[in-house]
């Protein structure tokens, strides 16, 4: 397969801190991963392979590591044609990060409040990038993903509420949502997201789902700078995708704030929404953070 001409992507990317290839997965591969959804949740107990609305026990919103769970979302992750798009964002060295499966259920889907995903993971440098493949034709009625252009220029915002980070850019800090971009796409198609793009979305009040599956990725030599939970949930998962490992943590300047939660939290969800709080919250760990 030839390689896909990527300077128009790469421009986007590091003009916008995001970038969209429209249909880069085909029907039938936006098909089987739909077939794999339902067959992972096809289980007596749903809370026991994904994370559930608020209230409502048999809809799923987010399931963890879809890609321990099942093979057609493995071989998606490591598709050489995603990677193609991949390497032209952060180099030939390519390591499989995490991935996740946001669901957002119609009429339900939780609301994701503003953030950039390097608050949850800061590291040495920033060449980390998440491709969110949409498996469902996604407008803003169907809550597409919104984002702030050119936000990643502006380095990492605050994500603390009350003195602990919330995994948030919460009150005066928030952006403005009328600067807010929807990313509308069919099926298929990949949004690549820069680790510092502020981005949020809204509850799906539409009748149809918008899911979506989000690997994600970072160059070699990209070193965890914090190794709470969260990090040490993932680092056993990381693997060479294309090219090699690195001895050799490459360092950009500047100063992150480190994610110091006030309790051990299960997603993005539940610390933004203050219920890693409550009495009965879970503790299962990680990165729960685009979208």
């Amino acid at each position: 397969m030839p390689a896909p001409d990527t300077a128009a992507l790469t421009k986007e990317y590091r003009e916008n801190g995001f970038a969209v290839v429209e249909r880069l997965f085909d029907p039938s591969e936006v098909a089987e991963l739909n077939t794999a959804i339902t067959e992972i949740l096809n289980v007596p107990d749903i809370g026991s392979v994904a994370e559930v609305e608020p209230g409502d026990n048999g809809i799923a919103r987010r399931i963890w590591s879809p890609t321990k769970q099942h093979s057609a979302f493995e071989r998606a992750a490591a598709h050489p044609k995603l990677l193609d798009h991949v390497e032209a964002l952060i180099g030939h060295d390519i390591l499989f990060h995490y991935s996740k499966l946001h669901l957002k259920a119609p009429q339900v889907g939780s609301v994701v409040d503003w953030h950039q995903d390097f608050a949850y993971y800061p590291h040495t440098n920033t060449d980390l990038v998440t491709a969110l493949v949409y498996l469902d034709d996604t407008t803003t009625e169907n809550s597409a993903l919104q984002a702030i252009p050119g936000s990643h220029h502006r380095g990492l915002a605050d994500h603390y509420v009350d003195g602990f980070f919330r995994g948030k850019v919460a009150g005066a800090d928030a952006p403005d949502p009328a600067l807010a971009v929807p990313i509308e796409a069919p099926a298929g198609s990949v949004v690549f997201i820069h680790p510092l793009l502020l981005h949020y979305s809204s509850p799906n009040r539409s009748d149809r789902f918008r899911r979506a599956f989000l690997p994600a990725y970072r160059a070699a030599d990209a070193y965890p700078i914090h190794f709470g939970p969260h990090a040490g949930h993932n680092e056993p998962g990381v693997k060479v995708l294309r090219g090699s490992a690195s001895d050799t943590a490459r360092v950009e300047a500047g100063a992150w704030r480190l994610p110091l939660a006030e309790r051990p939290f299960g997603s993005l969800f539940q610390l933004q929404e203050g219920s890693d709080k409550a009495a009965t919250a879970a503790v299962t760990t990680g990165y729960a953070t685009l979208e």
